[in-house]
């Protein structure tokens, strides 16, 4: 049904939750604030990084950006490893190759780190192209990295285009660039969540993701 299929990469592919919130720990203790429970934390999963500190925690824009910055002391030599892939990811996107589709990566995180995680976890293979955020703070916004990431590759095309992601800002930012989105549960968002964004399909498992994208 899809030729061109994007997924997003925290929550979508791998389960990035020891990495992340462990990497937000380390941000936050520099402003002496203390989390109690890192399940709290959960919620950094997803959107922007600047986004969730002012969102979460009151910090300005500046503050937020300068403790993304203190984040990624922690999470650019350690936090981007302490990370899992879903099971049946591999055999996915293998089945999806296999089956002449474009596989692209289009992710918030900043690009070097994308790439490195792809790497890590062997999975680098299966892409025609990894988008995602500068290291600066451009591109960050999904609609931004989707536009990228087609682009690059040309395509045109969007009725055979569609997003798969496990937030909101995946089906929001599909819905900007004029693309499907499937919203997949068994990342950090909720049926709710995609259904109150306008979701085109909602997936409960790895393996019926292969049925609705075709």
């Amino acid at each position: 049904m899809y030729q061109h299929i994007l997924f997003d990469l925290d929550g979508t592919l791998t389960d990035p939750f020891e990495g992340i919130t462990n990497s937000v720990v380390h941000a936050l203790k520099r402003y002496n604030i203390e989390v109690s429970d890192k399940k709290e934390l959960g919620c950094f999963i997803g959107p922007p990084l600047v986004e969730s500190f002012m969102k979460y925690f009151g910090f300005t824009e500046t503050d937020a950006k300068n403790a993304v910055e203190v984040y990624r002391e922690h999470f650019g030599s350690k936090g981007l490893f302490e990370n899992e892939l879903y099971e049946g990811i591999p055999q996915m996107l293998e089945t999806l190759k296999k089956r002449g589709k474009t596989v692209i990566m289009a992710t918030s995180k900043p690009e070097v780190y994308a790439r490195r995680i792809a790497e890590h976890f062997d999975i680098a293979k299966y892409f025609d192209y990894m988008a995602g955020s500068e290291l600066n703070g451009q591109r960050i916004a999904k609609t931004e990295v989707i536009e990228y990431a087609l682009d690059a590759l040309g395509i045109t095309d969007r009725q055979n285009c569609i997003m798969v992601g496990d937030r909101l800002h995946d089906i929001n930012g599909a819905k900007k660039s004029g693309i499907k989105s499937i919203g997949v549960l068994w990342g950090y968002g909720s049926e709710k969540e995609f259904l109150e964004a306008g979701a085109d399909y909602i997936c409960p498992s790895v393996e019926n993701l292969i049925d609705i994208i075709g």
